[in-house]
Protein backbone atom coordinates (compact mmCIF):
# COMPACT_ATOMS: atom_id res chain seq x y z
CA UNK A 1 0.00 0.00 0.00
CA UNK A 2 1.23 3.42 -1.11
CA UNK A 3 0.60 6.37 1.53
CA UNK A 4 -1.36 8.89 0.13
CA UNK A 5 -2.22 10.64 3.31
CA UNK A 6 -0.59 12.14 6.70
CA UNK A 7 -2.44 13.78 9.53
CA UNK A 8 -0.25 15.50 11.78
CA UNK A 9 -0.56 16.72 15.22
CA UNK A 10 1.23 19.95 15.76
CA UNK A 11 1.82 20.38 19.74
CA UNK A 12 4.51 18.40 20.76
CA UNK A 13 4.92 16.53 17.23
CA UNK A 14 5.85 19.43 14.73
CA UNK A 15 6.15 21.91 17.27
CA UNK A 16 8.40 22.34 20.34
CA UNK A 17 5.54 24.00 21.94
CA UNK A 18 5.03 21.85 24.95
CA UNK A 19 7.50 23.54 27.57
CA UNK A 20 5.21 26.48 26.99
CA UNK A 21 1.92 24.61 28.35
CA UNK A 22 4.18 23.75 31.24
CA UNK A 23 4.90 27.13 31.89
CA UNK A 24 2.14 29.19 31.05
CA UNK A 25 0.44 29.19 34.48
CA UNK A 26 3.89 29.94 35.99
CA UNK A 27 4.72 33.06 33.50
CA UNK A 28 0.62 34.36 34.02
CA UNK A 29 1.31 34.67 37.87
CA UNK A 30 4.55 36.47 36.98
CA UNK A 31 3.35 38.60 35.22
CA UNK A 32 1.11 40.03 37.41
CA UNK A 33 3.50 40.07 40.04
CA UNK A 34 2.78 37.18 41.96
CA UNK A 35 5.48 34.07 42.41
CA UNK A 36 4.42 30.65 41.45
CA UNK A 37 5.43 28.19 44.08
CA UNK A 38 7.52 25.35 43.08
CA UNK A 39 4.79 22.73 42.67
CA UNK A 40 2.08 24.62 40.76
CA UNK A 41 3.30 22.98 37.34
CA UNK A 42 2.45 19.32 38.86
CA UNK A 43 -0.59 20.93 40.23
CA UNK A 44 -2.02 22.00 37.46
CA UNK A 45 -0.51 19.59 34.86
CA UNK A 46 -3.61 17.30 34.30
CA UNK A 47 -6.53 20.07 34.65
CA UNK A 48 -8.45 21.53 32.40
CA UNK A 49 -7.43 25.57 31.36
CA UNK A 50 -10.57 26.10 33.65
CA UNK A 51 -10.24 23.97 36.63
CA UNK A 52 -6.13 25.46 36.55
CA UNK A 53 -7.77 29.18 36.58
CA UNK A 54 -9.56 28.07 39.35
CA UNK A 55 -7.11 26.27 41.76
CA UNK A 56 -4.82 29.62 40.83
CA UNK A 57 -7.84 32.11 41.98
CA UNK A 58 -7.92 29.86 45.44
CA UNK A 59 -4.74 29.44 45.60
CA UNK A 60 -2.88 32.58 45.40
CA UNK A 61 -6.31 34.42 46.45
CA UNK A 62 -6.56 36.43 43.06
CA UNK A 63 -8.77 39.13 43.37
CA UNK A 64 -9.24 38.49 39.31
CA UNK A 65 -12.34 36.74 37.93
CA UNK A 66 -11.58 33.54 36.67
CA UNK A 67 -12.30 34.72 33.49
CA UNK A 68 -10.24 37.04 33.77
CA UNK A 69 -7.43 34.91 34.55
CA UNK A 70 -7.91 32.39 31.67
CA UNK A 71 -7.61 35.37 29.56
CA UNK A 72 -4.28 36.01 31.12
CA UNK A 73 -2.91 32.53 30.67
CA UNK A 74 -4.15 32.81 26.84
CA UNK A 75 -2.08 35.94 26.27
CA UNK A 76 0.47 33.93 27.40
CA UNK A 77 -0.50 31.10 24.90
CA UNK A 78 -1.34 33.68 22.26
CA UNK A 79 2.24 35.17 22.69
CA UNK A 80 4.03 32.01 21.86
CA UNK A 81 2.44 31.15 18.96
CA UNK A 82 2.49 34.59 17.30
CA UNK A 83 6.32 35.15 18.53
CA UNK A 84 8.27 32.42 19.55
CA UNK A 85 7.22 28.79 18.64
CA UNK A 86 9.39 27.11 16.17
CA UNK A 87 9.43 23.84 14.00
CA UNK A 88 11.02 20.85 15.43
CA UNK A 89 14.76 20.36 14.01
CA UNK A 90 14.24 18.93 10.21
CA UNK A 91 10.56 19.63 9.91
CA UNK A 92 10.72 21.73 7.28
CA UNK A 93 12.62 19.29 5.23
CA UNK A 94 10.80 16.12 6.01
CA UNK A 95 7.57 18.22 5.02
CA UNK A 96 9.16 18.73 1.42
CA UNK A 97 9.95 15.21 1.09
CA UNK A 98 6.88 14.33 2.17
CA UNK A 99 5.08 16.51 -0.43
CA UNK A 100 7.84 15.51 -3.23
CA UNK A 101 6.38 12.11 -2.47
CA UNK A 102 2.94 12.80 -3.24
CA UNK A 103 1.15 12.78 0.38
CA UNK A 104 -1.10 14.96 1.08
CA UNK A 105 -1.35 16.49 4.73
CA UNK A 106 -3.04 18.43 6.86
CA UNK A 107 -3.21 19.43 10.66
CA UNK A 108 -5.23 17.69 13.88
CA UNK A 109 -4.91 19.18 17.03
CA UNK A 110 -6.30 20.54 20.09
CA UNK A 111 -5.04 24.41 20.00
CA UNK A 112 -7.29 26.88 18.20
CA UNK A 113 -6.90 27.17 14.58
CA UNK A 114 -5.80 30.75 14.37
CA UNK A 115 -2.39 30.00 16.76
CA UNK A 116 -1.66 26.89 14.44
CA UNK A 117 -2.11 29.09 11.27
CA UNK A 118 -0.14 32.17 12.99
CA UNK A 119 2.78 29.85 13.88
CA UNK A 120 3.03 27.87 10.37
CA UNK A 121 2.47 31.25 8.65
CA UNK A 122 5.36 32.69 10.42
CA UNK A 123 7.08 29.47 10.18
CA UNK A 124 6.94 29.24 6.21
CA UNK A 125 4.97 26.05 6.63
CA UNK A 126 1.45 26.53 5.48
CA UNK A 127 1.98 25.86 2.28
CA UNK A 128 2.37 21.79 3.03
CA UNK A 129 -1.01 21.72 4.42
CA UNK A 130 -3.84 21.33 2.83
CA UNK A 131 -6.08 21.77 6.12
CA UNK A 132 -5.96 22.43 9.42
CA UNK A 133 -8.92 20.33 12.18
CA UNK A 134 -8.98 21.36 15.77
CA UNK A 135 -10.40 19.45 18.82
CA UNK A 136 -12.55 22.74 19.33
CA UNK A 137 -14.40 22.58 15.84
CA UNK A 138 -15.20 18.63 15.76
CA UNK A 139 -16.52 18.77 19.10
CA UNK A 140 -14.00 16.04 20.96
CA UNK A 141 -10.46 15.45 22.21
CA UNK A 142 -8.06 13.19 20.82
CA UNK A 143 -9.45 10.52 23.58
CA UNK A 144 -11.84 10.03 20.60
CA UNK A 145 -11.42 9.49 16.90
CA UNK A 146 -13.37 11.93 15.48
CA UNK A 147 -10.32 14.19 14.70
CA UNK A 148 -8.78 11.59 12.55
CA UNK A 149 -11.84 10.52 11.35
CA UNK A 150 -13.10 14.23 9.90
CA UNK A 151 -9.40 14.28 8.29
CA UNK A 152 -9.92 10.88 6.38
CA UNK A 153 -13.26 11.97 5.20
CA UNK A 154 -11.86 15.47 4.20
CA UNK A 155 -9.21 13.07 2.25
CA UNK A 156 -12.11 11.16 0.98
CA UNK A 157 -9.32 8.06 2.41
CA UNK A 158 -10.24 4.97 3.56
CA UNK A 159 -9.66 4.02 7.16
CA UNK A 160 -6.20 2.25 6.85
CA UNK A 161 -4.50 5.00 4.59
CA UNK A 162 -4.07 7.61 6.24
CA UNK A 163 -1.25 7.64 8.84
CA UNK A 164 -0.84 9.34 11.73
CA UNK A 165 1.77 11.88 13.31
CA UNK A 166 1.67 12.10 17.25
CA UNK A 167 3.41 12.31 20.33
CA UNK A 168 1.38 11.59 22.89
CA UNK A 169 0.45 8.11 24.08
CA UNK A 170 -2.94 8.75 24.51
CA UNK A 171 -3.75 9.96 20.84
CA UNK A 172 -1.53 7.44 19.45
CA UNK A 173 -3.98 4.57 21.46
CA UNK A 174 -7.06 6.83 19.98
CA UNK A 175 -6.30 6.34 16.48
CA UNK A 176 -4.81 2.51 16.37
CA UNK A 177 -8.13 1.48 18.11
CA UNK A 178 -9.87 3.20 15.28
CA UNK A 179 -7.28 1.45 12.80
CA UNK A 180 -5.24 4.31 11.62
CA UNK A 181 -1.80 4.02 11.50
CA UNK A 182 0.83 5.73 13.41
CA UNK A 183 3.84 6.94 13.52
CA UNK A 184 5.11 8.21 17.19
CA UNK A 185 7.75 10.81 17.13
CA UNK A 186 9.32 11.42 20.08
CA UNK A 187 9.02 13.88 22.82
CA UNK A 188 10.24 14.70 26.34
CA UNK A 189 6.84 15.55 27.54
CA UNK A 190 5.90 11.73 27.26
CA UNK A 191 7.09 9.96 29.65
CA UNK A 192 5.34 6.25 28.69
CA UNK A 193 8.11 6.25 25.61
CA UNK A 194 8.55 2.21 25.81
CA UNK A 195 4.68 2.07 25.91
CA UNK A 196 4.70 4.49 22.57
CA UNK A 197 7.29 2.58 20.83
CA UNK A 198 4.92 -0.64 21.42
CA UNK A 199 2.10 0.45 20.25
CA UNK A 200 3.17 2.25 16.95
CA UNK A 201 3.78 1.09 13.67
CA UNK A 202 6.81 3.36 13.42
CA UNK A 203 8.64 5.50 15.95
CA UNK A 204 10.79 8.76 15.08
CA UNK A 205 13.66 10.13 17.25
CA UNK A 206 13.42 13.30 15.52
CA UNK A 207 12.74 14.12 12.23
CA UNK A 208 16.25 15.17 11.23
CA UNK A 209 16.33 11.21 10.74
CA UNK A 210 13.81 10.38 9.08
CA UNK A 211 14.38 6.63 7.47
CA UNK A 212 12.67 4.43 9.52
CA UNK A 213 9.74 5.79 8.56
CA UNK A 214 10.62 5.78 4.61
CA UNK A 215 11.52 2.11 5.42
CA UNK A 216 8.19 1.78 6.84
CA UNK A 217 6.43 3.08 3.63
CA UNK A 218 8.21 1.21 1.46
CA UNK A 219 7.71 -2.10 3.50
CA UNK A 220 4.13 -1.22 2.35
CA UNK A 221 4.02 -0.73 -0.68
CA UNK A 222 6.15 -3.27 -1.30
CA UNK A 223 3.84 -5.87 0.49
CA UNK A 224 0.88 -4.39 -1.56
CA UNK A 225 2.96 -5.16 -4.66
CA UNK A 226 4.20 -8.62 -3.76
CA UNK A 227 0.51 -9.20 -2.82
CA UNK A 228 -0.73 -8.27 -5.96
CA UNK A 229 1.68 -10.92 -7.99
CA UNK A 230 1.00 -13.68 -5.72
CA UNK A 231 -2.62 -13.23 -7.22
Amino acid sequence: MKIRYAIFDFDGTLFDSMPMWNTAADEYLRSIGREPAPGLRDAVKAMSLRRAAEYMQREYALTRTVEEILAGIDGVVERFYMQEAQPKPGVPEFLGEMQRAGIAMCVATATNRYLIEAALKRCGLERFFEAIFTCGEVGHGKDEPAIYRTAMEYFRAERGNPIVFEDAIHAVATAKRDGFMTVAVYDESEKRQAEIRALSDCCLRDFTRPEPFWRFAASLEAAEENGMERR
